[in-house]
């Protein structure tokens, strides 16, 4: 039996882990003053952008919390592989956050159209566009991170999805500074809750397909027992199992059986190579066992 360790360099979460405290103390002090103005302009367009800044600013503590704690983490306990999965639970709350932010925007426009109370543009139209700046630095910060884990990208999909909101309350704002049609602001408000949901579809979709220990997206699974089986000596394959631990780690185990003659050393190696090289399976646990072998028993879950 031999493992093929995943190791080197640092994981993606960790290695943005400076650009998301920066970011979470960008949208944190701006949250306030949105929030703040908000109240002051009466306008739901600005207080549900500041609302999913909240959102952004407490999705951003979580996922800062769940690197460090996942960096601290002492496989040698009881956790072996360690708190690598809190990444992963941060996206998920994340998720749930921006459904909520969505529900209460939605619900708060239904009724803002029936009665749509007067805004002053003006000031809102500043608050804004300060918020678009924001978002525009935390866009800037968090996109090259977004590529490479799932616990940044969540931080960086609600940045996205508060820029689009700034944008939102720009456009609300100038119409009804041009126009004075108050309707503008629930309806930019309830727009920003639309293009909200997606978003969160998608992140929470990601988030529980890992938990629920899924192979990865993309992967066939059959390909890889074709492609394994396929290498000299090998007479069978079973038992595989491929799963993501967290983001950049995918991890594999499989049962290799061989002709009694082979040369086993090498199978291993070439099953390694295959896995890592082929399917960019880095951690991977194999069994090799030779066809006379009676005592494995292949699992039936």
């Amino acid at each position: 039996m031999s493992e093929l360790s995943h190791g080197g360099s640092q994981r993606a979460g960790t290695r943005y882990k400076r650009r998301l405290l920066l970011v979470f103390g960008i949208v944190l002090v701006f949250m306030v003053v949105e929030f703040v103005a908000g109240f002051l302009t009466n306008s739901l367009a600005l207080l549900s952008d500041a609302g999913h800044m909240a959102t952004d600013a407490l999705g951003l503590g979580m996922a800062l919390a769940a690197i460090v704690a996942a960096d601290r983490a002492n496989r040698h306990d009881t956790r072996t592989f360690g708190l690598y999965r809190l990444e992963i639970l941060a996206a998920l709350a994340n998720a749930m956050l921006l459904f909520a932010v969505a529900g209460y925007v939605l619900y708060e426009a239904i009724n803002r159209f029936q009665d749509p109370p007067e805004v002053l543009s003006g000031p809102m139209l500043v608050v804004a566009i300060l918020g678009l700046v924001v978002n525009l630095v935390g866009w800037w910060l968090l996109r090259d991170g977004a590529r490479e884990s799932v616990n940044v990208e969540g931080a960086y999909l609600e940045v996205i999805a508060d820029l689009i909101g700034s944008l939102g309350v720009i456009a609300a704002a100038i119409t009804i500074q041009l126009t004075g049609w108050t309707y503008a602001d629930p309806l930019f408000g309830a727009a920003i809750g639309l293009f909200i949901l997606p978003r969160a579809w998608r992140l929470g979709s990601r988030a529980i397909r890992i938990l629920v220990q899924a192979a990865p997206a993309g992967l066939d699974l059959d390909d890889v027992r074709t492609r394994l089986a396929s290498l000299e000596g090998v007479t069978g394959v079973h038992d595989l199992h491929v799963w993501t631990l967290t983001s950049e780690m995918d991890v594999a185990s499989v049962h290799v059986m061989t002709s009694d003659d082979a040369d086993t050393h090498s199978i291993l190696d070439q099953a390694t190579d295959v896995l890592r090289d082929e399917f960019a399976i880095a951690h991977a646990t194999l069994q090799v066992e030779p066809e006379s072998h009676q005592q494995c028993v292949e699992a039936s879950w």
